[in-house]
């Protein structure tokens, strides 16, 4: 059976499951058992106590009925009462009002195996314990009567009720594990198929089935996770697919100055070339194209680590800006773009390096796209709590498509008519995530774009 279920139930956890709901069924039933039990023992107990409560009080009357009839104690009318009290196969000894010895059953010759084989005919148990009980006559205390009771036993019906309850309950049991493991195996294996779905889908995205999806998607958490990895699966395979182009793009941008300097440097060695001002200034602009490439590609990197690097310090957010759009300034001019500011008084705790890389990157992106003729306005407030810049130009525009891309890793708009590696907007955004900030942004073809970088906001001072 423990090997049908292994294979029934691939997975250690699925087999757990299953046995849990099994050790459950079984638990529940033997609570049950308990339970009842205790019960059917508590009604026993307080019947005997009651049947041993109504035996005193029988005797204590009795002799109540004696002593008012004779109108005191006279050992030969209690004589009277040895057949009775035997009968019941109490033992019993009267005192009297001073304590003294009044009368027993030993006065009237009747013997502990008189008394015993009475009890045994009757069934009523042994001797319980002995108890001292008043004798009152119209409310005078007349004696004490020391007494001992049987016990009394339980009726052989109600036992036979009690034995047929509990046969019930471990038959119910048995039953009741049996259920719960077959509803355990189901619930088991519903359960855990998703996640060995789940399991298998990680495993082959890891060897290298960028395809790979979790195909079972139920509607609870498991489900969610299940949309969770797809999602992630997805974002790593469109990764993989920008990181493949980046590095097509960063091929093709070395291999082409890297050919120039070879052939303007070969032909100067051949002396077909002199190495005039004219072809040093060429070699020198090749130089710098492919600095700017190691550049793009240490600034991914130091962005990768941002979170770990930031040097963060309590400082004036609008000097920061004001500061870099001052540098700027002669570049908008030069391009013929209006360049104006709206700044209100808000403080950071944050690195003003990675800041300043942060506006930086928004105001040359405008400088590259934003035509002459064209404004951007950079905007400084804050909201809720929030530090928020916002840098809106008027130039052409993200198409749609792009909007929703442009803050990947590599992303190189085919629209685009500016150089560039495609991450700059990317390692922007993952400076603002590090500070504890978004950036995001809104455009429209034909009417600009506003990018928005909010981060935590010092308390005003």
């Amino acid at each position: 059976m423990w090997t049908a279920m292994r294979e029934l139930l691939r997975g250690r956890f699925a087999r757990r499951l299953a046995l849990a709901f099994a050790a459950l069924g079984i638990g529940t039933a033997a609570l049950t058992a308990v339970l009842v039990n205790t019960a059917f023992n508590d009604r026993f107990e307080n019947y005997l106590a009651d049947q041993q409560h109504t035996r005193q009080q029988q005797l204590v009357a009795l002799f109540a009925d004696e002593y008012n009839r004779e109108s005191g104690w006279k050992p030969q009318a209690l004589d009277q009462l040895a057949p009775t009290v035997t009968m019941t196969g109490s033992e019993v000894e009267l005192r009297g009002s001073a304590g003294q010895r009044v009368w027993s059953l030993a006065d009237a010759d009747v013997t502990p195996a008189t008394l015993a084989m009475h009890r045994e005919m009757m069934g009523t148990g042994d001797l319980g314990s002995p108890r001292s009980l008043p004798v009152t006559v119209d409310g005078q205390r007349v004696g004490t009567l020391e007494v001992r009771v049987p016990q009394g036993v339980v009726p052989a019906v109600d036992k036979d009720f009690q034995s047929s309850v509990n046969r019930l309950l471990v038959g119910g049991a048995l039953a009741a594990a049996l259920v719960a493991l077959v509803v355990g195996v189901y619930t088991a294996r519903r359960a855990t198929a998703p996640i060995a779905e789940l399991t298998r889908a990680a495993n082959d995205l890891a060897a290298g089935q960028r395809d790979r999806r979790a195909t079972t998607v139920p509607n609870n958490e498991i489900g969610q996770l299940a949309t969770a990895f797809n999602t992630m699966a997805d974002r790593v395979e469109k990764e993989d697919e920008l990181r493949r182009a980046f590095a097509a793009d960063v091929a093709h941008e070395l291999r082409t100055p890297l050919a120039i300097q070879r052939s303007e440097l070969e032909a100067v060695q051949d002396g077909v070339r002199e190495p005039t001002d004219k072809v040093i200034a060429s070699l020198h602009d090749e130089n710098l194209r492919l600095t700017r490439l190691v550049a793009d590609l240490e600034t991914l990197a130091s962005a990768d680590a941002a979170a770990f690097t930031l040097q963060r310090e309590p400082l004036s957010l609008t000097a920061l800006v004001t500061d870099t759009v001052t540098g700027l300034a002669d570049s908008f001019t030069a391009g013929g773009i209006a360049l104006r500011t709206d700044l209100a008084a808000v403080r950071v705790d944050a690195d003003p390096v990675r800041l300043r890389q942060i506006v930086t990157n928004q105001l040359t992106n405008a400088l590259k796209f934003v035509p002459a003729g064209g404004t951007v306005t950079v905007g400084l407030r804050e909201e809720n709590g929030q530090a928020v810049l916002r840098v809106a130009d008027t130039g052409p525009g993200i198409p749609p498509d792009d909007l929703t891309r442009i803050f990947d890793r590599f992303f190189r708009s085919r629209d685009a008519r500016a150089d560039g590696s495609g991450i700059g907007l990317a390692v922007a955004a993952e400076l603002a995530a590090a500070h504890g900030g978004t950036l995001t942004a809104d455009s429209e073809v034909g009417h600009g774009t506003t990018f928005t970088t909010r981060i935590p906001a010092l308390p005003a001072a």
